[in-house]
């Protein structure tokens, strides 16, 4: 694909600072390794470098064209395309370049605290199941037709991003559907392109730093830009902080509720404890008027399905195909239900810090189980703190820890368990310690009881551990699948 400078940078809506206006550009980069005869270079400040500094290598490398934040020195016939954010003119650029993919397809963004990708997954299910094509960008992965990629980030880099859009366009699909991060909005990797629907699910304070948001005002009002750049807006009207989230909004609103008046809100919800089983009840009313059943537990799975219902309400599915697809809805680590008993129930959750982890057991503690058992480990190479916390929350809500390995990185696994073990002396809960993470759930099996809830914490969609820099091959559904078989035999 080649576009001539002049009618990239006009698209976009920028203009060359100097140099010539005509040349033709074969691609667009952020990575000045990257850049070939031709390339479009975007230098973007970093965490720890400035994009500028690789100007040069961009230029030997073939680079025509850069943009960049401030004046600098180009050789003769180099064209320097100035931008008040170099971030936000990579976006709008890679929309320019991939011919506005946005426009083509009907783009849905959700963002919030929890429940972005189970809610992703929710969505993406029912309009299948109601005969659409649908793409998702997510945590976990991208999904493209039958090609599924791996996730770095909840939501990629803003070319990645309209790369993927534009092979969905590509393949037929009508609808994407993709998680969009506070970090995101505030990176402007989304920006350059309108969605039809953005979302709301929740907001609590989270991802507050020196890396990501200076504190929780600044990461309230980054979530509410997605509010500024879509058509239609649904919101969680029970959300505390859902008049913030609407100031400076430029679409039109839906809301769904359980407590609060809502256009989707549900009723008569009912918890389903069987052994072996966990499940949640209620009909939807308002818009809507159904009986719903979810095969995943919790008050989160009433909101996430009261959400994607909302979605699907606004494209005409019908309530008959909205039932089928909630009741087979999956989310792989997400209160993702493994049959292994009659007896007990076992779930996988990537709950992996302590405020996951306590909404989890929270929840979990409505169903009053026999007994609530928690296998998790911490990561290495992170906050200690986190070890502590999470120690003290499995302590206090569990009524039995078994202590494990997660990914350990370039750290002892024996050390990571004495930090958490810390954290669980503070409390009175029950424990064990097992470093290997598969005898853990050996463990956790072969003493299960009647009415139990087994929640292997941590991992969740992870198929690997990671160990002195090297990514093992571990995936929990295995390990079950294998302790099972070893217990039969």
């Amino acid at each position: 694909m080649t576009k001539k400078l002049s009618a990239l940078i006009e698209d976009a809506g920028y203009t060359v600072s100097r140099g010539p206006l005509q040349a033709d550009i074969t691609s667009l980069v952020y990575d000045s390794r990257k850049s070939v005869a031709g390339s479009l270079f975007v230098a973007m400040p970093g965490a720890k470098a400035d994009g500028t500094a690789y100007i040069p290598q961009a230029v030997e490398n073939g680079a025509v064209a850069v943009v960049a934040e401030k004046e600098v020195d180009l050789p003769e016939g180099v064209s320097l395309i100035l931008a008040d954010d170099s971030r936000e003119a990579l976006a709008r650029l890679s929309a320019a370049w991939f011919s506005h993919p946005a426009d083509k397809i009907k783009v849905i963004g959700i963002t919030g605290t929890k429940g972005k990708t189970t809610t992703t997954y929710m969505i993406k299910s029912i309009l299948e199941n109601a005969g659409r094509k649908v793409g998702l960008i997510g945590t976990i992965e991208a999904i493209i037709g039958d090609k599924h990629i791996p996730s770095l980030n909840t939501t990629p880099e803003s070319y990645i991003v309209q790369e993927y859009l534009s092979q969905m366009v590509d393949k037929g699909i009508e609808i994407a559907v993709m998680e969009v991060s506070s970090q995101a909005l505030k990176l402007h990797r989304v920006s350059g392109m309108t969605f039809e629907i953005g979302i709301f699910t929740n907001i609590s304070p989270d991802h507050i730093g020196p890396a990501e948001h200076k504190d929780f005002a600044e990461y309230l009002y980054c979530k509410s830009l997605l509010f500024r750049q879509c058509r239609h807006g649904i919101f969680n009207a029970d959300d505390k902080e859902l008049e913030e989230i609407l100031k400076g909004h430029t679409c039109t609103v839906n809301t769904y509720a359980i407590e609060n008046d809502a256009d989707f809100k549900a009723e008569d919800i009912r918890l389903v404890h069987r052994p072996g089983y966990l499940g949640v009840d209620y009909r939807v009313s308002g818009r809507e008027n159904f009986p719903v059943t979810i095969d995943v537990p919790g008050r989160f799975s009433v909101y996430n399905s009261l959400c994607a219902i909302a979605v699907c309400h606004f494209f005409g599915v019908e309530a008959s195909a909205m039932q089928k697809a909630l009741k087979a809805a999956r989310v792989k680590g997400r209160i993702e239900m493994i049959h292994v008993s009659d007896d007990f129930a076992l779930m996988i959750d990537y709950a992996h810090n302590a405020m996951a982890l306590e909404s989890l057991l929270s929840t979990i503690r409505e169903y009053n189980p026999g007994r609530i058992v928690t296998v998790f480990g911490c990561g290495g190479n992170r906050s200690k703190l986190r070890r502590y916390e999470m120690g003290e929350v499995s302590g206090r809500l569990s009524d039995f820890t078994i202590i494990t390995s997660d990914n350990p990185r370039f750290e002892k696994p024996l050390d990571i368990i004495k930090d958490i073990e810390t954290g669980i002396k503070k409390t009175d809960g029950k424990y064990i310690e097992i470093p290997d993470r598969k005898e853990a759930i050996r463990y956790a099996i072969e003493n299960g009881q009647k009415g139990d809830v087994i929640i292997l914490a941590g991992k969740g969609h992870e198929d690997y551990q990671e160990i002195k820099g090297v990514k093992h091959p571990m995936d929990e559904r295995v390990l079950i699948k294998e302790v099972l078989e070893e217990l039969k035999g």
